[in-house]
């Protein structure tokens, strides 16, 4: 069964290279391809050639984190990326999804299932499989680490595939186990209760050793922080506990050759018992990919022919207005009414985090200054990504309705305030976390930027509040017109293309929108640097407000120009030239 499956994945990865190749005849991959292959040029191969240079250079260079951090990181690794692997193995029992690996494609349903091979040779076989995607997921962060060597590269690319594989196995196993808690038959019942237990010991042996760490002690900032936790997890009775935690992560922490190549053999000794512990599961098999072809026939019959569960909201659709708040009340429905438990985590959870930590750190007073330090920093990454990154992830709008285009060309309404109206939730949602998320930095301002007086920090969390939605609207400008005018290299809905043309592609748009948002920022920039000249001596820090102001009027301004431009556009748009998933 091994030689088969090994047959099958070769073959299937030689045609799926044909494809691709084939598909280059056609200038939007051609062009993607090419982006793509001079992006891997010149941020890898050109600086592996250069590496002695590299080298010297850091050397000589100032590091970027603090002296004591980056060194209680870098001697505390394998334990935080140990811990980190024993809550996501913790997570892994309470979060209801399947695994990937009991997902048969219907060739494999229809061909291996009535074929006289036993369940654990399935479960072989569909573990042989998934190496292809495996293998790119650790390669590609070696390819894109910065380092000088090559050899460095493969050594990382080695023990990222280690922990993946592991991770993707022991996910399995969890997903049959919980099958077989629910099975009618006792013996199999408690059987599976044994990992459950084994678990459960852990965590209370890990966390009463957290809290007689933390118990009375007082931080004094991050580097502290990251020793309490790397001495928790490789000492005493919680270091025996997380063993085989640390003992898989360790690879990637350890140096060439000597120490990488005596830390591969625990590690490669936890991914066998992971397997061998799934293979001796497999009395849930039938059960488990059942239930899996269950979800996905489901989930694609609600995606061809059904709509969305419906739900009552206190929130009615007036029969006259503007018709911008037609797409503002679809796009917010359709968010509230797709939206379920693990959608709502990935939207508030971060939200919630940031609010508690604040109140925390607020309650602790002095005590926590250096956690408090630390929160304002996440806090402010948090208001970074969604004003950066945010509308690249959320969307809810012409990105997402392009699936719909026929029905949206027939619609008597003005194709500019389409444009509008489909920008206008995705804009509204980006701009409240990013403020939730300035308002908590504000509040532990003190204890991040503690050089900064009291008028420079609450001038700057207002001017910031400011300009969020400025940011946020100018690049959902940029990606609607994007949608409008180049249809068929966005992606429809939430699907995401693969290769290394795709990959060129999302290049290419990425820097076409960083180009047009620095040309839309650019004058309201220039507007608020000549208020900022002539009031400064007057207002003093103040003065940051309303040049941040000026901006966002100007902003404004554009982003209204440019959706009336984009309106014959839109008028003109051919369906076909929309790429519908296969």
């Amino acid at each position: 069964m091994i030689t088969a499956s090994l047959y099958i994945v070769i073959c299937t990865a030689r045609n799926r290279l044909r494809l691709r190749l084939r598909r280059l005849r056609e200038p939007r991959y051609l062009f993607g391809a090419i982006a793509a292959g001079a992006y891997f040029y010149f941020t890898v191969f050109a600086r592996i050639r250069g590496g002695r240079m590299a080298r010297a250079r850091r050397q000589n260079a100032t590091p970027l984190m603090a002296g004591a951090t980056a060194a209680a990181l870098q001697g505390s690794g394998p334990g935080l990326a140990a811990i980190a692997m024993f809550v996501l193995a913790g997570l892994a029992w309470v979060f209801p999804a399947g695994s990937g690996l009991l997902d048969f494609t219907p060739a494999e349903t229809d061909l291996l299932m009535p074929a006289p091979i036993t369940r654990r040779q399935l479960l072989l076989h569909r573990m042989i499989r998934s190496q292809i995607g495996l293998f790119f997921a650790s390669v590609m962060p070696a390819i894109l680490v910065p380092s000088a060597s090559a050899l460095s590269r493969v050594r990382l690319a080695m023990a990222i595939w280690l922990v993946l594989v592991t991770a993707k196995i022991y996910f399995t196993g969890v997903t049959l186990t919980r099958t077989r808690l629910a099975s009618a038959l006792g013996g199999d019942r408690w059987a599976a209760w044994t990992p459950v237990a084994v678990l459960l010991g852990a965590i209370g042996i890990v966390a009463s050793s957290m809290w007689r760490t933390f118990d009375g002690n007082t931080l004094d900032g991050p580097a502290d922080l990251l020793k309490h936790l790397g001495r928790v997890a490789t000492t005493g009775t919680a270091g025996i506990v997380l063993f085989p935690f640390v003992a898989l992560v360790r690879p990637i922490f350890a140096p060439w050759p000597g120490p990488f190549l005596a830390a591969l053999l625990p590690a490669a000794a936890v991914l066998a018992s992971i397997i061998v512990w799934v293979l001796r599961s497999d009395e849930g098999f039938e059960e488990a990919t059942a239930a899996s072809a269950a979800r996905r026939a489901a989930a694609g019959s609600r995606s061809v022919t059904a709509a969305p569960v419906a739900r009552r909201v206190a929130w009615t659709l007036a029969p006259r207005g503007r018709a911008e708040g037609i797409f503002l009340w679809k796009n917010a429905i359709q968010m509230l009414r797709e939206t379920t438990g693990g959608m709502l985590a990935r939207y508030l959870v971060p939200l919630v985090l940031v609010s508690v930590s604040a109140g925390t750190a607020l309650m602790a007073g002095n005590r926590a200054r250096g956690t408090a330090m630390t929160l304002c920093s996440l806090a402010v990454g948090l208001a970074a990504f969604a004003v950066m990154l945010g509308p690249q992830v959320l969307r809810i709008d012409l990105r997402d309705d392009l699936r719909h285009l026929e029905l949206m060309k027939t619609w008597p309404l003005d194709p500019s305030a389409v444009i509008r109206g489909e920008m206008l939730w995705s804009g509204i949602v980006l701009t409240g976390v990013a403020w939730l998320a300035i308002v908590c930095a504000m509040i532990l301002s003190a204890a991040g930027f503690p050089r900064l007086s009291l008028v420079w920090r609450l001038s700057g969390s207002m001017a910031a509040m400011v300009i969020a939605p400025a940011l946020v609207f100018a690049q959902l400008t940029v990606h609607n017109a994007a949608a409008v005018l180049f249809p068929a290299w966005v992606p429809l809905g939430h699907s995401r293309p693969r290769g290394l043309d795709a990959m060129g592609q999302r290049l290419i748009l990425f820097g076409a929108v960083v180009l047009t948002l620095v040309f839309m920022m650019t004058p309201g920039v220039l507007a608020g640097a000549v208020l900022w000249i002539a009031f400064q001596r007057f207002m003093g820090a103040a003065v940051v407000i309303p040049a941040a102001i000026a901006c966002l009027g100007i902003v404004a301004i554009e982003v209204i120009a440019a959706s009336e431009a984009l309106g014959p556009a839109f008028e003109m748009m051919d369906i076909a030239a929309v790429e519908r998933a296969e």
